[in-house]
């Protein structure tokens, strides 16, 4: 072979070696896993006053604040994730939270608050501002919230996170079984977050409903670094139970232990004691009247008062316990202006406690009809601080509300069925005055849904369902104007009879029904008496709820109580 021949395959293997061991550079680059580490101050990107959050094993969309080494959160986020007890005035930067018998109260800044009239100050060593406030965002302190809520936190540092354990469940989790990294993203080429996850480190696996990354898993360490780990270098996963040590406040109840047999008594003035002794002497088994004496007189929280020690000592006489009825039917009163006022929720309370206390009421009712959307949770507020002060002084708490409806779930009967006494469901004005359509006082289906629905949210015990004494006779003319007027039961007896309309029983709506045209126009009437009262009884008695509340005394024929004691017994 000639010199220039051996020099040709000479280049050739060499050149084959360079193009082999370029490949094999090129394959080990491919297969190695990376070795960049990404710093997690700029995988949790937070300025020095911020701090990341990670609810359970998610990762907030809001940032808390770290001020003088103390963890806030908005307020939106106490209340919507933790503790919808907390309650912020705009109005007056008050920050409020009630216990079953506490009514804490702290001012912006401050790192002391009262509880109702006595002034606590935080320990010494731990003292912290409780509200911080910036412009129109404002920010508990995180361990504040943690005494009073069922929840955990853990603060770690570089960078700034929290760590907060509030849904008590079962989780899935798995431990290295062989030091390893946890890395940014599923993928070996992907920058290390943490360079050394040693043997024994526990791991929860989150985001289990994503698709499932071949050899990798997405995990999240103790101190809340989520990333994925592979596979191969964990252990079998396992359930473990993330549960809570905290003890829920128990709101303690006055409720009676037998049926209530409450009567609503609409109170013109005082002096309407003979009266009430002759209408309640023609009932059987009352065990509650509710006299219609205060009303709100405007929006700093003053009332009006019909109120007399002669009916309280009358009702008593005749054994029946006395709640007293408040309403908010005064439409000059802005009811969103007195309730969302710290001061004039306060006033109003105080004022209730005292009429209370002064005439020896076993109870108060409140009967606000007017509670819009916006006002809902200034309302629930009023209720909560109410609810403290009657329990503090004995005095029984009870609540008129419209049916559940899906357009007025403000009123928030759950949280009324926590807080107060009695929950009532006023299961009448099916079709009220003024209506445009008509239609029965109350339909069987109507009380039916009412109890059901109610029944979802509040114990039995404390519900009692308000049934009518009225009817409403309805009037169509021929130009298609619809009106209606209320009459007792025996009257709306006594028209039908005048105008010789026969009444037929209409078994789907639990009712009669009659129908008479008098001056070119139509008068139709759901009649209630005896039978469908009958029927709305056996509704409430096959629900076993707390008992019954009628509108209104001296409305009803006197053969209705034998119905009614009946079902109660």
């Amino acid at each position: 072979m000639d010199k220039k021949a051996k020099v040709t395959i000479i280049g050739s293997v060499a050149i084959v070696l360079i193009i082999v061991i370029a490949l094999g550079v090129s394959i080990s680059n491919k297969l190695a896993p990376s070795k960049e580490v990404m710093p997690l101050i700029d995988y949790y990107q937070v300025e020095d006053t911020e701090v990341f959050v990670i609810l359970q094993d998610k990762i907030y969309e809001k940032k808390g604040m770290l001020i003088d080494g103390v963890v806030y959160l908005e307020y939106e986020t106490i209340v919507s994730e933790f503790n919808h007890r907390f309650y912020w005035d705009y109005n007056e930067n008050i920050l409020t939270y009630t216990t079953p018998n506490e009514i804490l109260q702290t001012e912006a800044e401050s790192s002391d608050y009262t509880v109702t009239k006595s002034m606590i100050k935080t320990n010494a060593a731990e003292e912290y501002q409780i509200v911080k406030v910036f412009a129109d965002k404002v920010y508990i302190a995180l361990k504040f919230v943690e005494q009073y809520s069922d929840m955990t936190f853990q603060f770690y540092k570089n960078p700034n996170r929290v760590v907060i354990n509030y849904k008590w469940d079962d989780y899935l989790f798995t431990e290295v079984d062989k030091n390893t990294q946890l890395r940014l993203e599923a993928s070996i080429k992907s920058p290390i977050l943490i360079e050394n996850l040693t043997k024994g480190t526990s791991l929860m696996y989150v985001d289990l409903e994503e698709a499932p990354q071949k050899g990798f898993s997405k995990v999240m360490t103790e101190d809340g670094i989520i990333g994925y780990v592979r596979d191969k270098y964990v252990k079998k996963s396992f359930y473990k139970t993330i549960s809570s040590t905290y003890q829920e406040p128990e709101y303690t109840t006055q409720t009676r232990s037998g049926k209530i047999n409450l009567v609503f008594h609409q109170v013109f003035n005082k002096d309407v004691v003979d009266n009430m002794e002759g209408l309640i002497n023609a009932t059987e088994k009352v065990t509650v009247i509710s006299p219609t004496w205060f009303s709100i007189n405007d929006v700093s929280g003053t009332i009006s008062s019909l109120a007399t020690e002669e009916y309280v000592e009358k009702a008593k006489d005749l054994g029946l316990e006395v709640w007293a009825l408040v309403d908010d039917f005064n439409t000059e009163v802005s009811m969103f202006e007195l309730l969302s006022h710290t001061s004039s929720r306060e006033n109003l309370s105080n004022v209730l406690i005292e009429a209370a206390l002064e005439y020896k009421l076993n109870g108060i009712n409140i009967d606000f009809e007017k509670i819009s959307l916006e006002a809902g949770i200034h309302y629930i507020e009023f209720l909560r601080e109410l609810s403290v002060k009657c329990r503090n002084n004995g005095i029984v708490l009870s609540v008129d509300n419209p049916v559940p409806a899906p357009y007025n779930a403000y009123y928030d009967r759950e949280e009324q069925g926590k807080i107060l006494d009695y929950v009532i469901i006023m299961a009448y004005d099916e079709h009220y005055s003024g209506d445009e359509v008509a239609g029965p006082v109350a339909s069987i289906g109507f009380v039916k849904d009412a109890v059901t629905n109610t029944l979802d949210m509040v114990p039995k015990e404390k519900t009692i369902i308000a049934i009518p004494f009225y009817n409403r006779l309805w009037k169509e003319t021929e130009d298609g104007i619809v009106s209606s007027e209320n009459f007792s039961m025996t009257p709306a007896a006594d028209i039908l009879k005048e105008n010789s309309a026969e009444a037929k029983w209409d078994d789907t709506l639990g009712c009669y029904y009659a129908e008479y045209v008098k001056d070119g126009a139509t008068y139709r009437l759901w009649q209630e008496e005896d039978k469908s009262i009958e029927e709305k009884m056996k509704v409430i008695y096959e629900a076993d709820v707390a008992g019954i509340a009628a509108w209104k005394l001296g409305l009803e024929k006197e053969s209705i109580w034998d119905i009614i004691l009946r079902y109660l017994n």
